[in-house]
């Protein structure tokens, strides 16, 4: 079969990023690793890019094929062929150090923001290790898989416009320091969650989900620290939380959403937020939707004892 291979070159400061299309005859079953290996060693040895397994395991390979984060040893060629072609770009997010290699300092910063690892004091059992049941293990194992392969944030829209967002490989690590009963730093960790640039800033936009090549899911474990911000009491009350909790509060007393009544809740708190809805307030009225007065659905019983299920269920699985 053969393919050919579009891959972007560049070196930052010498030229403008250029594409070069490189032709090979491939066998089923080859992966993007493979053919690159062989472009590099038959046809163009100035090519430049990571790897180091080849097994899926240390995540060196990722790079942007067809349009996404992948693996590229992971990626079989003829999965990556209806277009016609396999077009091969380094990652997003992280600046081009030269053709498919990115600086990932950014990457290990925001990483090392959350403070990866359980406190010291788990560490200090002097008869014997900390054990730990498989319950307490199983809330790990999931975002303990990730292999930091810079996937997630490469595809990140919320990092792409927030350069302070530490973004989803982070803060699915921070998931896993937050759930770990070995560590004694809860508390504070949670109240640095709270802050601009972690947990809240996230969009939910699902792509660091879809990328995600070992199954962890990092929103799921953004969505488990709100869920724990939510549940803290003692924690300062941010637009995000307000929010959050409107929405739950208004939808289980009426069923649906009172617009204006949901905006004050809000934004309207202090009298720099009122005067900051009065445009929007404006432009309610003239779309006419400043009703007098909301009605609760015919079965707004239902949709209370739904939430109150949802509540219930999250707290007997609340960390």
């Amino acid at each position: 079969m053969k393919v050919s291979f579009k891959v972007r070159r560049e070196i930052p400061g010498q030229a403008a990023p250029s594409y070069q299309t490189y032709q090979l005859e491939v066998e089923r079953g080859t992966t993007v690793l493979d053919a690159l290996n062989r472009i590099k060693w038959e046809q163009d040895g100035t090519l430049a890019f990571r790897k180091n397994c080849r097994n899926a395991i240390c995540g060196s390979c990722t790079m942007r094929i067809n349009g996404r984060a992948a693996l590229a040893c992971a990626c079989h060629v003829e999965d990556e062929t209806a277009r016609g072609e396999v077009l091969v770009q380094p990652m997003g997010n992280m600046p081009v150090i030269k053709d498919l290699v990115v600086d990932m300092s950014s990457f290990w910063k925001h990483l090392d923001q959350i403070d990866p690892y359980i406190s010291t004091a788990a560490r200090n059992i002097p008869a014997r290790e900390f054990l730990q049941t498989p319950e307490q293990r199983a809330k790990l194992e999931q975002a303990g898989n990730c292999i930091l392969c810079g996937a997630c944030y490469s595809e990140c829209n919320s990092r792409e416009v927030n350069p302070n967002f530490v973004g989803p490989h982070a803060l699915a690590k921070a998931y896993r320091m937050v759930a770990d009963n070995r560590d004694e730093r809860t508390s504070e960790r949670l109240q640095q969650y709270n802050e601009p640039g972690y947990a809240w800033s996230c969009t939910r936009c699902f792509y660091c989900n879809e990328v995600c090549p070992t199954g962890v899911q990092p929103l799921d474990q953004i969505q488990k620290i709100r869920q724990a911000l939510l549940a803290k009491e003692d924690l300062p009350i941010n637009t995000a939380i307000r929010h959050r909790k409107a929405l739950i509060k208004q939808i289980k007393e009426s069923g649906w959403l009172d617009e204006v009544k949901f905006a004050l809740e809000v934004f309207g708190h202090t009298p720099r937020g009122l005067l900051g809805l009065l445009p929007l307030g404006i432009r309610m009225t003239l779309k006419g939707k400043t009703p007098l007065g909301h009605q609760p659905i015919e079965n707004r019983a239902e949709v209370t004892h739904l939430v109150d299920a949802v509540n219930k269920t999250e707290h007997a699985n609340h960390i």
